[in-house]
């Protein structure tokens, strides 16, 4: 069974690389620079080429650093502040925050040589009419700025009435377009419609390709051959398709090289799990293996090596590596630490129900509870999580 990535791997060759902070920046997909040598030539070269003016609005009006500005010259052009302006009237005239303003500029900097009424207009008004309020509206067209210079009749609308006839909810929509800011620049019916078709054929209920969608909508986003290639292997593996399990090991492999695969084995090689160890603990649950390596590293250590977490806690509850080190294990741990100094539970109390409880759980159960013998803990727990944020 743990031989399949041999045939594995190679299909982990068509995902794309996880998200970075420069696929921020829309405009830099279309011919990134290939060297740190041109993101800083100096403004006298610019100004040769004619650019010093766009990159003299940039900073000035759009508080752009210098170098992103330099950046954003080589794929677009301000000839004179009277379009860009007019763009940024438009855009706060629409409804749109000083904040959003400059977010949607940044990170699609071509939105200000837009022509406001005959480009960016009519996808306000398309929204408009499809019953967004201005909330969802701003939050849409700010999470996913690029959709300004699609095509309004080829792109947006056909996306919309897509996702609007699967999904049926504007606020599942404006999530989807958060999380996938191209998603009204894709192909739907050819792309993913056919990987939804399958996830159905294979016997996926709807209700948990819907969740995905709205969640990872990037995981459909990929030729049909390859995604095909990626169902046939999950299910190869043994995951039962009426289970959310077996969307989560799709996404796995979808959203993973081959290179970062073995980058996370090899950290659970280090802290000493072999790999048929680790094969069980991701057919548990996959989200063990799409955390950090970084993290995964740091969680074991603090569990394992610290805490005294045993190695079938790992092979039995995986799912605790994906939890928040800041926000719930660090903190809790504390807690665990002081009951257990003052008597309050015993060393065979069992530190993982802790880590899996609700908030609302932990604070009933581990703080509330003990309030008469330890008053302190609330304090302790919030200070905790307020230093880590």
């Amino acid at each position: 069974m743990f031989n399949f990535m041999a045939k594995m791997l190679p299909h982990l060759r068509y995902s794309v690389n996880r998200y970075s902070p420069i696929q921020r920046f829309y405009f830099l997909h279309f011919a990134p620079l290939s060297s740190s040598s041109k993101a800083v030539k100096s403004n006298s070269e610019n100004a040769k080429n004619g650019d010093s003016f766009t990159v003299s609005y940039l900073v000035n009006k759009c508080r752009f650093t210098p170098e992103r500005a330099l950046s954003a010259s080589n794929y677009m052009k301000i000839e004179e502040a009277g379009k860009p302006d007019a763009v940024l009237l438009f855009l706060k005239n629409q409804g749109f925050t000083k904040s959003q303003i400059s977010n949607i500029v940044k990170r699609f900097p071509p939105v200000l040589v837009c022509d406001p009424q005959k480009t960016l207009l009519p996808k306000i008004e398309f929204f408009k009419s499809s019953g967004f309020t201005l909330e969802q509206l701003t939050a849409i067209l700010n999470g996913s700025p690029s959709t300004f210079k699609r095509s309004l009749e080829n792109q947006v609308v056909p996306t919309f009435n897509f996702l609007n006839n699967f999904i049926g909810s504007t606020e599942k929509i404006v999530n989807v377009a958060r999380r996938c800011t191209h998603i009204f620049g894709v192909d739907v019916e050819a792309s993913i419609g056919p990987n939804i078709q399958l996830l159905k054929d294979v016997g996926v209920p709807e209700s948990k390709i819907i969740k995905l969608l709205i969640h990872q909508p990037r995981a459909f986003v990929i030729d049909k051959e390859k995604f095909r290639d990626i169902v046939e292997e999950v299910q190869g593996m043994g995951f039962n398709p009426l289970r959310y399990k077996f969307l989560l090991a799709v996404h796995a492999f979808r959203a993973m090289s081959k290179e970062t695969w073995e980058k996370k084995m090899e950290a659970y090689k280090k802290c000493g799990f072999s790999e048929a160890e680790i094969f069980k603990a991701f057919e548990k649950n996959p989200w063990c293996i799409m955390v950090s390596t970084g993290k995964i590293l740091a969680m074991i250590d603090l569990l394992f090596n610290k805490m005294g977490f045993e190695r079938s806690v790992f092979l039995n509850r995986p799912v605790i590596i994906s939890l928040s080190l800041e926000k719930r294990v660090i903190p809790r741990c504390l807690v665990y630490q002081d009951l257990l100094a003052k008597g309050l539970i015993n060393e065979g109390f069992r530190l993982a129900n802790m880590l899996e409880a609700s908030e609302k759980k932990f604070l009933e159960k581990y703080i509330a509870c003990h309030e008469k013998e330890a008053p302190h803990l609330l304090k302790l727990y919030t200070e905790k999580l307020a230093l880590l944020h």
